[in-house]
């Protein structure tokens, strides 16, 4: 199946393996959140908040990359982000 932004992302929640965590980081409900991210469940959605969010609480940037790509951007930190540490993988 091809990679889209809500697998990518369902797959860095659950890696952060504290998907409860990050629903209650996020102020969702885990349901909801899990419902959002669910490729396969076309009622509910992921938004570009929520997605900012998750990749805020877990640090990881996988579907930014990934939509960077898609249209032909690479990403680069900012240097201050990437002395602080928050712009870096």
């Amino acid at each position: 199946m091809r990679e889209t932004v809500t697998r990518i992302t369902q797959n860095m929640v659950l890696g952060a393996r504290q998907s409860k965590w990050v629903a209650e980081q996020i102020g969702k409900p885990y349901p909801t959140m899990m419902r959002e991210l669910n490729p396969y469940d076309q009622s509910a959605k992921l938004g570009a908040d929520t997605l900012l969010e998750i990749m805020r609480v877990t640090r990881d940037i996988s579907a930014l990359e990934f939509m960077a790509k898609e249209l032909g951007y690479q990403l680069a930190p900012v240097e201050s982000r990437k002395a602080s540490g928050l712009g870096e993988e």
